[in-house]
């Protein structure tokens, strides 16, 4: 369970692309305050959960819980108003536009948060360096600080990303998950679905182990670190 107040819940969702089924009856619960991951293999539903709780797709049956309200009908924007932020596998960012541009389409009010805006440079501050370069130019891991320094320009409640290691040398991925710590002890909720169960174990408070759609395993991070089964699936383990 978590360890604090429920800030997203996922109760029996059932979600499809189409004819064929992707998750089915799948619960989940994030606290406030921790990083919970989803790890699983390719193909397991990872992404599908994640848009889900955007609406995009929509559940066909189940409910979407954010800080106690249903929003499992809502509008994206509506959703994303609330407090949650996305970052999507491949970062998204806008290649042709410069690193300041990419941050202020982060910022969901009229005026940018100057206060935000100086963290995010605090959090990478290679993107202070580089805010007049085209976002298309940087290296993949500084694409990958800026898609989450425009995320945490929306200022949010919970921050989710899907595979934010993906492509990543070690030592950026080092610095990515040590950047996502401090996000967190400032108070942001992190949850992160990842294929690199390794460095997400060890980062997240607790974990969920998605395969074919389903929830089949969860515990806290470390345990799941430790377990056999966990090690022998995803972490190369005997």
């Amino acid at each position: 369970m978590a360890r604090s107040d429920p800030i997203l819940e996922l109760r029996g969702v059932d979600v499809a692309h189409g004819q064929t089924q992707v998750l089915r009856d799948l619960t989940l619960v994030v606290g406030k305050g921790e990083i919970v991951t989803l790890i699983g293999a390719n193909g397991a539903g990872k992404s599908t959960l994640l848009m889900a709780i955007f609406g995009q797709p929509r559940p066909l049956r189940g409910s979407v819980l954010f800080a106690g309200e249903e929003i499992t009908h809502l509008p994206t924007h509506r959703i994303a108003r609330l407090g949650l932020a996305q970052v999507p596998e491949g970062r998204r960012i806008f290649p042709g536009m410069t690193v300041l541009e990419n941050l202020v389409m982060g910022s969901l009010a009229p005026e940018v948060d100057q206060g935000v805006m100086a963290r995010v440079h605090a959090l990478f501050p290679i993107l202070k360096e580089r805010l007049t370069q085209r976002a298309g130019t940087l290296s993949g891991g500084e694409q990958q600080m800026l898609a989450i320094g425009r995320a945490m320009m929306s200022k949010p409640r919970l921050l989710m990303l899907d595979e934010p290691s993906l492509g990543l040398a070690p030592l950026m991925i080092r610095r990515i998950f040590q950047a996502l710590r401090e996000i967190v002890d400032e108070g942001t909720t992190l949850f992160l679905v990842e294929q690199n169960a390794n460095q997400a174990l060890r980062l997240a408070d607790r974990g969920y182990v998605l395969v074919n759609g389903r929830i089949v395993m969860e515990g806290s991070g470390a345990g799941l670190l430790a377990d056999p089964e966990v090690r022998r699936a995803y972490l190369g383990g005997h």
